[in-house]
């Protein structure tokens, strides 16, 4: 057999191991890299954890919103040495994340108010950021924005979804709302807006001011962007 001359994070000084430094020196002490290897827990037969996590995040250019895109196949097929079980211990700590984020978002929606673009893109990014196909949801607020419920619309392809207008008008009939703000996605990383996304906008924008409902925007979201109807003065 072959022998090699990795060392594995055990054989490292104490003081260097990922998860000694971050029991010491806290999580925000550590990198991207190390705190994959912790999440990974071993490496490879030619390399230790810490180096396959550094060649994963080279890979996605230390991204994890590139990195949250790839699927457990994807994982698979492009790092070697990474496997289903590693694959999955990958997805589920980028989900966790993610959660955790959107979990904290809603425990605040009653002292928040969705009075502004930023508010509402930080509200959705997390929910929206790593999907590789299109969603459409709506935000159901009362006269006050005061967040009364959050609503998934529609899915589509990579390039388009569909909007029932019957169900957004349903959704927020039932919450009592008086205003809704439509959020997608662009898979495709441009937030501009088609001509499509025009047309919906607009169509929305009637069906629920026939029952006394206020379209307060309409945000396109991609990876770190969003696309504003209302800061942009379409409506």
């Amino acid at each position: 057999m072959e022998k090699t001359n990795r060392f594995t994070i055990k054989e490292w000084a104490e003081e260097d191991r990922p998860q000694e430094r971050l029991l010491r020196l806290g999580p925000s002490a550590l990198s991207l890299s190390e705190l994959l290897a912790i999440v990974l827990r071993t490496g490879t037969a030619t390399e230790s954890a810490v180096d396959l996590s550094k060649r994963i995040m080279l890979g996605v250019k230390n991204d994890l919103s590139a990195l949250g895109k790839m699927s457990a196949k994807d994982l698979q097929k492009t790092y070697k040495g990474i496997g289903q079980a590693k694959a999955a211990m990958i997805l589920a700590v980028l989900e966790l994340g993610k959660r955790r984020m959107d979990s904290s978002l809603a425990s605040g929606a009653q002292r928040l108010y969705m009075n502004n673009s930023r508010l509402i893109f930080d509200y959705m990014y997390a929910r929206m950021a790593d999907l590789s196909h299109e969603e459409s949801w709506v935000l159901l607020l009362n006269s006050s924005n005061r967040l009364l419920d959050v609503k998934l619309i529609g899915k589509g392809g990579l390039t388009e979804t569909l909007v029932d207008m019957r169900l957004v008008l349903k959704y927020a009939l039932e919450a009592l709302a008086t205003k809704v703000v439509l959020c997608h996605n662009h898979p495709s990383g441009n937030p501009r807006p088609s001509k499509p996304d025009l047309q919906l906008t607009e169509k929305l924008r009637k069906a629920l001011h026939s029952v006394d409902i206020y379209l307060v925007d309409h945000l396109i979201i991609c990876d770190h962007a969003y696309f504003s109807f209302a800061d942009e003065q379409i409506f």
